[in-house]
């Protein structure tokens, strides 16, 4: 059993890669940003942290996504849909949900495949 961490912190590692199978840490974006630059970093976030595990995108098994008011769902869908790889959609949830600031409107969890 092989268990790697990138980014480690007294309190949480950004990315854990157990065997095959890499999960990352909810990513959020700049705080006080509208939902869409939020949504772009985060994403952002997720290729880096992704490419940095040895993965990309079009590995991903399933996301999570949290937004503050299920309000910006279209706001967001619309930067998801840019970004996500067509042919490789995973499994998705959304919620709405108090992220850990008002300012924070979107944090998205990922799990991939190495």
């Amino acid at each position: 059993m092989t268990i790697r961490r990138l980014h480690v912190g007294p309190r949480m590692s950004q990315a854990v890669i157990h065997n095959d199978t890499v999960y990352l840490a909810g990513q959020v974006g700049a705080p006080g940003k509208s939902v869409t630059e939020q949504t772009k970093a985060v994403l952002a976030s997720i290729d880096s942290l992704l490419a940095e595990a040895g993965t990309n995108k079009s590995k991903i098994i399933s996301a999570t996504i949290w937004l503050a008011d299920m309000g910006t769902f279209a706001e967001m869908n619309a930067v998801w849909d840019a970004w996500v790889d067509p042919q490789n959609t995973p499994a998705r949830a959304t919620g709405e949900s108090a992220l850990a600031t008002p300012d924070y409107l979107v944090e998205i969890i990922v799990v991939a495949a190495a």
